[in-house]
């Protein structure tokens, strides 16, 4: 575990994070936040950040060693689109039980990745380490050296317990593994001065080839996209890309910061989310690239497109404006997406009543200020409570969430959208946007929220309502009859002993 902690620290002493240069050196050392406890870590913990940012690599085998459980809890629980393979897709784990704790899990680990190597004859294996094999002392950094050795197949070895953090911390932890073993390693059959990477995009509901075919127009080529849609080769070539974009800096900017140090690669931070910001990102990699020796005229040719496609945007969105403007929305989200949707829904002529700031960055919260105004309303742990208040009184009209969040607006009788990692509708791009007002306009005007809110026949004037109605049935009301009148209305209550 020694060298997990180093990793850790260097994770925490990140250059490129204004919110750890902040702190003092005393504070930097004790992290971000404190440690998970081992058997509570379930769900956002260390490794189910860092299986999220790896698993879109599409045609990589990635085994979790650990029980069952642990691959059970985090199996494509993403969606992310894949272009060719589907071997992501597939759940490999070693499955440990009492034996492997007792005797060591390395010799299993050992036969699983033969059995996946002879069987699916993977680029590689990505093995991830858990939470219960780490506190044993399993090595899978040998296991992995020597499983490479044998077999002539790379074997990563993603050290990720989930006890050591939160999820965001797995995310970082998933990019050293990649900037350790993987990126540098390979070179591609040739390179272009306009190849760029994109890393911490990863094509949810096929994201990625909405903004894909822009690039491809303008003669820009994506070299890797870490780790969207990817491919184990061009993850290890990235390294030769003129210029790089960083969609969540949250996630992966040791990534792309150590990228820039090692290998010269400029980068910036951009969205994909909202026709404004969708352009500046594309006049940014211009730029970028422009300074590093392509055409100057990628600059015409990119304003052109912008042109075009924000014109055929407004167009399609024009029809749903009237209906949207001056709608309240709650956005319950974070990271990236606490600015970038927010930039898009004002587009739409939507109001922002809030914002969720739980994952976000100093700058994310300085964009939101920029975006919203010195007064806008940032909540940085929104309790159900508190999100039911908001919808209940009609602070909100709908709200924007991930699924988790889902029935609190469900129980207040109010429309609420995915905005999160699980959606099935890609909003990224010109493309993306007009399809977010689609969804939001599909979701407010939906008749069942009016159906929802009429009176139940039986909680008509007067009535009891059903919980009291079938309370007095069995006897545990004494306050009402059957039909919501008092007891002497209806005559007195008649014992079991009685009835008998």
């Amino acid at each position: 575990m020694t060298s997990l902690s180093q990793t850790i620290q260097d994770v925490f002493n990140e250059p490129g994070c204004g919110k750890n240069q902040a702190k003092s050196e005393k504070e930097r050392k004790k992290g971000c936040t404190k440690q998970l406890q081992p058997g509570g870590a379930a769900g956002g913990c260390a490794f189910d950040g860092a299986k999220i940012a790896l698993q879109p690599i599409t045609d990589v085998a990635h085994l979790v060693h650990g029980p069952i459980a642990c691959e059970g809890n985090s199996w494509d629980n993403r969606g992310a689109k894949s272009s060719g393979s589907s071997l992501y897709r597939t759940g490999f784990t070693t499955d440990m039980t009492e034996n492997d704790i007792v005797f060591g899990g390395e010799k299993h680990l050992f036969k699983a990745i033969r059995e996946i190597v002879e069987k699916y004859a993977p680029p590689a294996v990505f093995v991830y380490q858990t939470c219960v094999p780490a506190m044993i002392g399993d090595d899978i950094d040998a296991v992995c050296k020597a499983a490479a050795a044998k077999f002539g197949t790379p074997c990563i070895p993603i050290q990720s317990p989930g006890f050591v953090g939160p999820k965001n911390l797995g995310n970082k932890l998933a990019g050293e593994a990649m900037l350790k073993h993987v990126i540098g390693t390979e070179e591609p059959e040739y390179t272009t001065p306009y190849d760029i990477n994109i890393i911490g995009e990863y094509n949810l509901a096929g994201e990625l080839w909405q903004v894909k075919p822009l690039l491809d127009e303008l003669g820009i080529r994506i070299l890797s996209c870490i780790s969207g849609d990817a491919k184990y080769k061009e993850v290890a070539w990235s390294h030769r890309a003129r210029a790089a974009m960083m969609v969540c800096s949250k996630a992966m900017i040791n990534v792309a910061r150590k990228m820039e140090e090692r290998y010269e690669i400029p980068f910036f931070e951009g969205s994909f989310y909202g026709i404004e910001d969708m352009s500046d990102s594309l006049r940014e990699i211009a730029r970028l690239l422009i300074e590093r020796g392509a055409d100057p005229e990628l600059m015409d040719r990119t304003e052109a497109v912008i042109a075009r496609e924000e014109a055929k945007a407004w167009a399609a969105i024009a029809p749903y404006q009237e209906r949207l403007s001056g709608k309240k929305v709650l956005l319950v989200t974070g990271g990236v997406k606490s600015w970038s949707v927010v930039a898009a829904l004002q587009e739409a002529g939507m109001e922002i009543v809030g914002t969720s700031i739980k994952k976000s960055t100093k700058e994310d919260k300085d964009k939101i200020k920029k975006l919203m105004g010195d007064d806008a309303h940032m909540f940085d742990d929104l309790t159900p409570r508190e999100m039911y208040r908001k919808l209940k009184t009609a602070e909100a009209d709908i709200m924007l969430s991930g699924g988790r969040s889902q029935f609190v607006a469900l129980k207040a009788s109010m429309p609420w959208m995915d905005i999160n990692q699980e959606r099935h509708v890609a909003f990224a791009g010109y493309h993306g946007m007009v399809e977010m007002v689609k969804e939001i306009d599909r979701t407010l005007s939906n008749p069942v929220w009016q159906e929802v809110r009429r009176p139940a026949p039986w909680e008509r004037a007067g009535a009891a309502s059903w919980q009291d109605r079938a309370m007095s049935e069995d006897g545990s009301s004494p306050e009402a009859g059957v039909d919501g009148t008092p007891p002497s209305a209806t005559g007195p209550a008649i014992t079991g002993q009685e009835a008998a």
